[in-house]
């Protein structure tokens, strides 16, 4: 990524499906990082004031090696505040993944702003994270206009929702063309129980393909439990935050995502050579 791109802070990128400096010849083979900087926000409010800057973090990452940056503004603004996401619009030089619960204030935000993306998210106040995926079948009626309110907009909208074909078949049928898949069962399950959650991610991707849905997934992912995720070809996206930012404390922020970023490339790498072997 040029230098003279990074400088136009107010020029809103088009979407990036690999940075420029690796040279993939598909998207297949390159997986992209999203990095949610929700918990710098966090650890800020918690003491109320200006530091550490959510906004810093989220720069530091596409220097680290993120390919976009989540932010989740939720209705209690917990963490992440309206003006960190005017500021995140304005600054960043990567794609922008708004998450967002399915509410009309949420939705007019999304519109007056104009993300890359916005994920609708399943949000109860009383949770401490999101707590597994949307139902999206369930609500159909419900989900619909929100989703064509912003896919009119120009906005890439998704949908984080379990590792269910059900659920991605409802996905596709609101209008969704990118699911998230919810990681957050495989990464807290026992050693014994963690193959099968892994096996249901794997069916779910491959039907998302056969669909034609776009698929990423995050949710807990950490250094122990992403490799097997990323080798999986058709996931092209993970979403990964409060690990990152938790190891930022004993190794710093660059050196958290960096090593992230090797582990996914190094597996993704290994993957498709043993495909096309």
């Amino acid at each position: 990524m040029s230098g003279d791109r990074r400088a136009a802070i107010h020029v809103r990128p088009e979407p990036v499906h690999a940075r420029p400096e690796r040279e993939e010849p598909s998207m297949k083979q390159y997986l992209r990082l999203g990095v949610n900087i929700d918990h710098v926000a966090t650890i800020r409010n918690a003491r109320g004031g200006v530091h550490p800057d959510p906004v810093r973090a989220a720069t530091q990452a596409v220097k680290a090696g993120a390919d976009g940056i989540t932010a989740h503004l939720r209705e209690d603004r917990r963490h992440i505040s309206d003006g960190d996401i005017e500021r995140l619009t304005d600054q960043l030089t990567v794609p922008l993944n708004f998450e967002m619960a399915a509410t009309d204030e949420m939705l007019e935000i999304a519109l007056r702003h104009k993300p890359h993306a916005a994920c609708i998210v399943p949000e109860k106040r009383e949770e401490q994270t999101t707590e597994g995926g949307l139902d999206v079948a369930a609500g159909h009626d419900v989900l619909a206009p929100y989703v064509g309110r912003l896919v009119d907009a120009g906005i890439r909208v998704s949908m984080f929702i379990e590792a269910d074909p059900a659920q991605l078949d409802a996905a596709r049928a609101v209008g969704a063309p990118v699911v998230e898949l919810h990681t957050g069962a495989y990464c807290d399950a026992r050693d014994a129980d963690r193959p099968a959650e892994l096996v249901r991610i794997v069916k779910a991707a491959a039907h998302a393909e056969d669909i034609g849905l776009e698929c990423h997934a995050g949710h807990g992912l950490t250094f122990d439990t992403v490799s097997p995720v990323a080798a999986i070809p058709t996931i092209v996206e993970l979403n990964i935050g409060h690990f990152l930012i938790g190891e930022a404390i004993f190794g710093g922020l660059e050196s958290s995502i960096k090593r992230m970023r090797a582990l996914m490339d190094r597996v993704r790498a290994d993957a498709v050579g043993k495909r096309s072997a």
